[in-house]
């Protein structure tokens, strides 16, 4: 069956690519320029702004729907922000936990 073999080795060619091409580059590059100020100051930045845009889009898209959710939202920032300072700015379980407390909030209450 040639269709099942040309398929097997389009997929082939397909994961080889995605895995060493796009996940292992950016390694080999970012190798070379760890001593780039633009990339500390990235490595700085960045996931505040990525954390910035998403509680601006989640607060914008929950409180157009339901606009007592805003409350939730910032006692949910509180505990994200709280968390991330005393627990040693675990960006993760800060985020985690300022998830699990949104959520709990619009659905619950």
């Amino acid at each position: 069956m040639p269709e099942t073999l040309y398929l097997i080795f389009a997929l082939a060619i397909g994961f080889a690519v995605t895995t060493l091409l796009l996940r292992a580059l950016p390694f080999v590059l970012l190798r070379r320029l760890r001593k780039s100020a633009f990339v500390r100051s990235l490595a700085v930045w960045m996931p505040v702004g990525i954390l910035l845009i998403l509680v601006v889009t989640t607060f914008h898209s929950t409180v157009s729907v339901a606009p007592a959710a805003l409350w939730y939202g910032l006692m949910a920032l509180a505990v994200t922000i709280a968390v991330h300072l005393i627990l040693g700015r675990r960006t993760i379980l800060s985020v985690g936990a300022g998830t699990l407390v949104f959520v709990l909030l619009v659905n619950l209450l």
